[in-house]
């Protein structure tokens, strides 16, 4: 799953009045940024034969009954999980893509997924890693089909806690395509199989000992654009229990992978540093703006907790404290493990390892923990492109932050198009360094952050009547002033 909000238009909605004016938009956005859901036809047909003859392992664990849960509508099903009770304790079978069955190193998919790096996201657009007839077809662990993967087994004692992992090749089979909602009722009513009831009660000791660590997971809400004719407007969909239930089975194998290259020194890791004291400030005065009473005195990660992403607010000031996350990125090493290499937001080193039909990355960190695991020596092909990953993946991150904002910002214009002059709630977040008469806004009602300018200096902190003065949606660009 991404590490920011994604932006989706509601599934009824697709068909709405304004939806051409939206899907025109997007085009403008994929034109400008040179980005296109189209592979080449030597992608394509490379994709294709791949998908005919893959390279398939001798381990069969189709007798693991697997299970998919993803948002409702996915084709790029990256695992499948089953957890089981093991005396007191758990054991995770986590399976995971084998991406690299299909993808030969140098091949035309693989040069290709060096030059994307990541899936990008933006409304009812996808601009995929892969090909679709590998990412959401023979590489992809749909239901009821045979698949290699990457599959993990993880040890689990009574109080949530990792103490083994071993991940090595082997033949799946997801028994069921369970999507969030689904899942949520079956838990909840008890229809639901051991496994599934199990990931709840897993899920809640994993967030007990996030929180005991210091470390602190976003519940950022979906948004979800919303359109009537010829209004739009922006809602946010709340993560349902089970959503976070599922996503500390990952961050589960993303730490047990990352335990595994820490001790053999080599490996790739995702990292964060400590946020800066002025995003943490700024955060403070979006609360302010939003109305959330945030004590000086409380933790950022105890005041995340505490957050309901089911209060329009709460999921905006979610939203808003993504901007944390923006020092990310990742760490190769071969030799000796560098300093700084954890990631700050989960107190502890953690690697990308469970969504290689989406990033880059992880095919690489999968494919080392799979040599430790077995005792064999890292492919050379791994290790002689580990140095250059970091940098690739910082490019690709760029690109796929500025295309997801560009959509943002469509659709915000979008939203407020029809309402330029009128007056809005709103508090000043941030002042340029260089002129401390433009900065930013964020308004209450619709939670929208915005440019403001003023003919006077700008009152950091403090709750101003915004009028809007710009709302274009060919331009992309909203703006208010202060009068």
């Amino acid at each position: 799953m991404p590490s920011h909000p994604v932006l989706r238009v509601r599934p009824d909605q697709r068909e709405a009045v304004d939806a051409t004016l939206l899907r025109r938009g997007v085009a403008e956005i994929q034109t400008e940024q040179q980005v296109s859901p189209q592979f080449a036809e030597d992608v394509e047909r490379a994709a294709a034969a791949a998908a005919a003859t893959p390279r398939l392992p001798d381990l069969d664990r189709t007798d693991l009954a697997l299970v998919t849960i993803d948002p409702a509508g996915s084709r790029d099903l990256d695992q499948a999980l089953h957890i089981a009770r093991n005396g007191s304790g758990y054991v995770v079978s986590y399976a995971i893509a084998d991406v690299a069955a299909f993808v030969a190193p140098g091949d035309p998919v693989d040069a290709e997924a060096h030059r994307r790096g990541q899936t990008f996201y933006g409304a009812d657009s996808k601009i995929p890693l892969h090909p679709t007839s590998l990412s959401e077809g023979a590489a992809s662990l749909l239901p009821d089909q045979t698949r290699p993967a990457l599959l993990w087994t993880i040890q689990v004692d009574d109080s949530g806690e990792g103490t083994d992992v071993h991940v090595e090749r082997a033949m799946v089979r997801s028994r069921a395509q369970l999507d969030y909602p689904g899942a949520q009722r079956m838990i909840d009513d008890g229809t639901a199989d051991d496994s599934l009831q199990l990931l709840r009660e897993l899920g809640r000791k994993r967030l007990a000992r996030e929180a005991a660590r210091g470390g602190v997971s976003l519940p950022t809400p979906d948004q979800e654009i919303v359109m009537d004719g010829a209004s739009w407007r922006l809602e946010f969909r709340s993560l349902l229990p089970v959503e976070e239930w599922n996503a500390q089975i990952s961050l589960l194998c993303g730490f047990g992978a990352a335990s595994l290259m820490v001790y053999a020194r080599v490996g790739l890791l995702r990292t964060l540093p400590p946020p800066a004291a002025r995003d943490v400030k700024r955060l403070h005065r979006t609360a302010r703006a939003l109305h959330i009473d945030w004590p000086a005195e409380e933790l950022y990660p105890d005041f995340i907790r505490s957050l309901d992403p089911k209060v329009p607010a709460h999921a905006a000031m979610l939203v808003a404290s993504t901007r944390l996350l923006r020092g990310s990125g990742y760490v190769a090493f071969n030799g000796e493990v560098p300093a700084n290499a954890e990631h700050a937001a989960l107190s502890s080193e953690y690697a990308h390892v469970t969504a290689p039909l989406r990033r880059l990355v992880d095919r690489y960190a999968g494919e080392v923990c799979v040599a430790l695991c077995a005792g064999h020596e890292v492919p050379e092909w791994v290790l002689s492109r580990l140095a250059e990953l970091p940098e690739l993946m910082r490019d690709s991150t760029r690109r796929a932050s500025a295309y997801e904002r560009a959509i943002v910002d469509l659709v915000e214009a979008g939203v407020l198009r029809d309402r330029v002059g009128e007056l809005f709630d709103a508090v000043v977040v941030d002042v340029r360094d260089d002129n401390d008469k433009r900065g930013d806004v964020t308004v209450h009602e619709p939670a929208v952050e915005a440019a403001v300018r003023s003919d006077r200096p700008l009152p950091l902190g403090t709750d101003v009547q915004a009028r809007l003065s710009k709302a274009d949606l060919t331009a992309r660009k909203v703006e208010f002033t202060l009068d």
